[in-house]
């Protein structure tokens, strides 16, 4: 008898610990937390058949009985009927009836599926895909979530995106916060895939608020959510502690490469909550090991080894630190910074030619969909306006269109006479620039991260496998030396980016045949191409297009805004 109660602790201890990992991170006590490791369709893919049947792989075996239509769904314009089936680790949705065409649709995984040793989905996993060639924007993530109770009075509400929107249109307008009907004062920041509200003043206590992302919202294409998204959630009565200064600050630059990275606190924290984990310091997604202390109500971060030149980082303070009465922050506090670079180019100097957004010599056109020019002219030389085609249904906003045989304004071809001239002289400048050592570069520059200089290719270059970032300050300049064809492929990777600060205006690309810029890039900085370039479907372009003999072509739904 006293065998058997002896025992009984321990079957209790057995049956905690299996359930233990998805409520603090546990391993479990077979040492394995479930985790989705593929979806099909995968997140973002497009036109996907009609007739689709949903399958999602885990890493490990799970228990078959935790799968049904509550706990695996496909949301459309509406909720989808179908059928869920498992199998070993995999879960299948198959619909009742086809998909709808041209249509986004989320897939979820509830954090109620668990594996055969009860460990359950740590939260929920959540996915989209489109059948049709163009995917819906949509909000698939809130904090608060819908229906929150007990939320921080000092809490910054967001909402997270299933794709990169345009920046411009997430504001006050489209992402409000009202308490009843009280609209509540705030500022809106967009960053990554994410809107974030932070209100003025502290919100009332015990009280409920509704926020709103509206159908003005729209992603970098043009294309908008199709119905207002709206969540209600209800404050508590307690003020989170919180992040009021840091060291660097925020978008700093010219970091020392030996900075000990600094946060000061609004209150007194528990320090058995400020280290490694919550406080963390990462080179895109590398995390940076150092050593974490905690004094007065200052966190410090010392990195163990000095940080890379001209290089952006991003620290931050999880909301796992806590004050001294258990209180955690409201939100995960993230701030950039991007250290020292001794190099600083000489920028292009475009004279004239800066004010045209496209530059041709014997051709312009907009060969489907409403491509928009923002903020600069368009121009074509020795080309006429004959050979301009397509505007509209492509328009100019803040510009116009001018030709070599215009005779209005006066004085028309002899100021694209000039634009071209100058705009030989920078592309001669820029193929020629050896202020500093060029850096030899082939083939796919997708993945890369390259800091300011001067990059020389001896003959084509690709961005296909992954996204170029451009890491740098408002003060550096990349000019790239291509000798033949300049290709970039867009899509899931492709794109140019920038950070640290790093402006498309002091990017260049200077080409030495023709330019094509693919499907659904998003492109930054000014080609200089020798002959042609090409814009693919719905790539956008923060720069300009400036072709010195050949035509500018825009394939579908364009645009192009001025650097």
């Amino acid at each position: 008898m006293k065998t058997k109660k002896l025992l009984i602790p321990f079957v209790i201890l057995f049956i905690t610990l299996i359930s233990s990992c998805a409520k603090d991170d546990f391993e479990g006590i077979d040492g394995i937390c479930p985790m989705v490791e593929i979806t099909s369709p995968a997140d973002g893919d497009i036109n996907i058949a009609l007739d689709k049947t949903i399958s999602v792989v885990f890493n490990e075996d799970m228990n078959a009985s935790t799968f049904n239509q509550a706990s695996f769904t496909l949301q459309g314009t509406s909720l989808v009927a179908g059928t869920v089936s498992f199998s070993g680790k995999t879960a299948l949705f198959t619909p009742t009836n086809p998909l709808a065409p041209n249509t986004t649709y989320t897939g979820t995984i509830k954090s109620s599926v668990k594996d055969l040793t009860g460990n359950a989905l740590q939260k929920d996993y959540i996915w989209t895909f489109s059948t049709g060639s163009t995917i819906t924007p949509m909000v698939t993530v809130t904090d608060p979530a819908s229906n929150a109770t007990n939320v921080f009075l000092n809490k910054v509400v967001s909402a997270n995106f299933n794709m990169v929107m345009n920046y411009s249109t997430i504001n006050t307008s489209t992402f409000t916060l009202k308490q009843g009907t009280t609209s509540v004062v705030g500022t809106v920041e967009y960053v990554g895939m994410t809107a974030y509200f932070t209100s003025n003043n502290p919100l009332l206590p015990s009280t409920e608020y509704t926020a709103t992302i509206t159908s003005g919202a729209k992603n970098i294409q043009g294309t908008a959510i199709p119905n207002a998204y709206t969540w209600k959630f209800t404050t508590g009565i307690i003020t989170a502690p919180k992040v009021i200064a840091t060291d660097p600050k925020d978008k700093a630059i010219g970091v020392a490469l030996n900075k000990a990275i600094t946060a000061d606190f609004s209150i007194s924290m528990d320090p058995s909550t400020i280290n490694a984990t919550t406080f963390t310091l990462k080179n895109g997604t590398a995390l940076i090991t150092g050593i974490v202390t905690y004094l007065g109500t200052t966190a410090t971060f010392t990195p163990s080894s000095p940080l890379l030149e001209a290089t952006t980082y991003t620290a931050t303070i999880k909301s796992g630190a806590k004050n001294l009465a258990g209180v955690s922050l409201a939100n995960d506090y993230n701030w950039d910074f991007t250290t020292a670079s001794t190099l600083v180019g000489t920028l292009v100097d475009l004279g004239s030619a800066k004010r045209f957004g496209i530059l041709a010599g014997v051709g312009v056109s907009n060969n489907a969909g409403f491509s928009v020019i923002n903020n600069m002219d368009v121009g074509i030389s020795p080309g006429v306006r004959s050979s301009i085609t397509g505007f509209p249904p492509a328009t100019i906003v803040g510009g116009a269109i001018y030709a070599s045989d215009d005779i209005a304004p006066p004085g028309t071809p002899a100021m694209l006479t000039q634009a071209k001239l100058d705009l030989t002289n920078a592309y001669l400048f820029a193929e020629g620039a050896s202020y500093s050592a060029p850096i030899t570069v082939s083939g796919d520059q997708g993945g890369k991260t390259l800091v300011a200089g001067i990059y020389k290719s001896t003959s084509t270059l690709l961005v296909q496998n992954g996204d170029l970032t451009l890491s740098g300050s408002a003060t550096d300049v990349w000019i790239f030396q291509i000798a033949s064809a300049f290709t970039t492929v867009g899509g899931a990777g492709g794109n140019i980016k920038l950070t640290g600060g790093a402006l498309a205006e002091n990017v260049f690309w200077q080409t030495g045949s023709s330019a094509t810029i693919g499907d659904y890039t998003s492109f930054v900085g000014n080609i200089l191409a020798l002959q042609s370039i090409t814009m693919g479907s719905h790539s956008t372009a923060k720069g300009r297009m400036l072709a010195r003999n050949g035509a500018v072509v825009m394939t579908h739904t364009n645009i192009i805004t001025k650097p």
